[in-house]
């Protein structure tokens, strides 16, 4: 099967459409699938669904879907650093639904691991339980969460060999391998394309069944929060 693909845009032809739910790996401005972000604006797709930690901020990440009024509802854990998204938010233009973010995470796994529900106690006796099933195992109350299947995951990892198998650096790492599991489809954007047989056994992340297309790019990597302190003398 080829998965190496020449763009964002030509790895998406075929596979992206209106209405869609996106798995989209990341944390903040860290690890984020900025390439496929910026080819899903260009494509026009409209009426998404995202599930993604965030949101990015107003002018790069999911924010700049957000912007073109392609997102119709965000499945989340922060929302923070974004005025568009609080804006569409508050004027109810925009369904959001909250997760903790452990919560997020095991739901992206357990869809990808082909597991419908899983109990958790984050939630219990809060509003992140309102309308769910609760179980007492043992004495404790958990609540049921549904894992998530998208129709397409997009990711970013650091290195992949030309089957898929994955490698991402350090943080960067966070949401994407639970993010790349959970989709019928995962397209992933790489600073490296090495040859098959090259990458360590020990060292990959994540296997290449899991992935479709993959796409080799210039990143950005924007830092969300800078703090700077003054030279002394």
């Amino acid at each position: 099967m080829k998965k190496v693909y020449g763009s964002a845009a030509e790895a998406l032809e075929g596979v992206l459409s209106d209405g869609m739910l996106i798995a989209s790996g990341g944390f903040g401005l860290c690890g984020i699938p900025e390439l496929l972000l910026q080819a899903i604006k260009e494509n026009g797709a409209k009426n998404l669904t995202f599930a993604s930690n965030n949101a990015g901020v107003d002018d790069f990440g999911i924010g700049i879907l957000l912007q073109t009024r392609q997102v119709k509802k965000m499945i989340s854990s922060y929302v923070g650093e974004n005025a568009e998204f609080m804006r569409q938010y508050l004027s109810g233009e925009l369904e959001l639904e909250f997760n903790p973010q452990g919560t997020l995470a095991e739901r992206m796994r357990a869809g990808g691991c082909g597991i419908p529900g899983f109990y958790t106690k984050t939630g219990v006796g809060t509003v992140i339980a309102d309308g769910k099933e609760v179980k007492t195992f043992n004495g404790e109350e958990y609540i049921l969460e549904e894992g998530i299947f998208a129709d397409l995951s997009i990711v970013k990892a650091w290195k992949a060999d030309e089957t898929g198998n994955l490698i991402f650096r350090k943080t960067a790492r966070n949401f994407n391998p639970p993010a790349a599991m959970c989709g019928k489809v995962c397209i992933v954007e790489v600073e490296e394309i090495v040859p098959t047989g090259s990458l360590d056994p020990d060292m990959i992340h994540l296997p290449g069944i899991y992935v479709h297309r993959i796409i080799q790019g210039e990143h950005e990597k924007r830092i969300e929060q800078r703090t700077v302190r003054q030279r002394e003398g």
